[in-house]
């Protein structure tokens, strides 16, 4: 009786970490770290909030006196700490994008691939796994992230964590985040296979989604329809002012329930880009190895 062995996942797994085993380390310290600090931060959100609170000189009744108010810090460090964690998942498309260009460009100019390729491993499987178990762990890394910080940031009071139409804000608080790591991770991986080198590799693939980065942000308040209003008043400070004409009668703007449809259709284009990517990335190498 002959016996069939029954080929897993887990030796392809395997294969695509056992040479990023660095990249893996320090990624996942970096959400350790980065979980340890949010949860620090959440510790200190209710004396932050002291710290902002209305205050009265001299006290009042219900209000405390503006000298302790001022002498509370817990304020500067949590806000501080919320905007460095927001800045981070803001960015985190970019080291997703050079580390994926310089991998891919390096087992070509290394022709650590084409060793692949003639051990039974056609370049398709290659390719798939190279971007399908960096995707699991970038965006499962991502997304567990962007849940804490939204735990963090508790009831998001616009005075320590800034308002929600901010651009670091805004990707760092939805599943946008995730979004932006797999456009990177994609690029990068078909910047890789059209240079073919480490270097450049990297470098073209920050360069594209420096465009695409900027570009998302410029349009980001006309990717859904605006409110007007129309009449002379004072906006609150929770709308996203769009344009605002020269007599102050006229305000386009995104309320504080846009937040979602924005968050749903940035995050559908950059899946879109991430998407494109990764199919032009299968065709490119169909060619060259065909």
């Amino acid at each position: 009786m002959s016996t069939l062995s029954v080929p897993t996942a887990v030796p392809a797994v395997r294969g695509v970490l056992r040479p990023h085993r660095a990249a893996l380390v320090l990624w996942l310290t970096a959400l350790a770290a980065a979980a340890a600090y949010l949860a620090w931060l959440h510790s200190l959100a209710d004396e932050a909030r002291e710290g902002v609170s209305a205050c009265a000189v001299p006290q009042q009744s219900g209000l405390p006196l503006c000298s302790a108010v001022e002498a509370i810090t817990a304020d500067a460090t949590y806000g501080e700490g919320i905007a460095l964690v927001a800045g981070a998942l803001a960015l985190v498309m970019f080291p997703a994008a050079v580390w994926s260009g310089a991998v891919i460009g390096r087992e070509l100019e290394n022709r650590t691939a084409l060793l692949a390729w003639t051990q039974g491993v056609t370049p398709t499987r290659w390719l798939a796994a190279k971007l399908t178990v960096p995707a699991v762990l970038l965006a499962a890394g991502t997304g567990a992230i962007v849940v804490l910080n939204i735990w963090a940031r508790e009831d998001g009071d616009p005075n320590l964590v800034g308002d929600w139409y901010f651009p670091d804000v805004f990707i760092a608080t939805g599943p946008a985040a995730v979004a932006h790591t797999l456009a990177g991770l994609a690029l990068g991986t078909l910047a890789g296979l059209l240079t073919g080198r480490t270097l450049a590799g990297a470098g073209v693939a920050f360069a594209v989604c420096l465009v695409l980065y900027n570009a998302v942000d410029l349009f980001r308040e006309d990717l859904w329809p605006t409110l007007t209003h129309v009449g002379a008043f004072e906006p609150p400070r929770s709308y996203h002012q769009v344009d605002w004409s020269a007599n102050e009668t006229v305000l386009r703007y995104h309320p504080r329930s846009h937040f979602w449809p924005l968050q749903y259709v940035e995050t559908g284009l950059l899946l879109t880009v991430a998407a494109a990517a990764t199919a032009a990335a299968f065709l490119l190498l169909r060619r060259r190895t065909a």
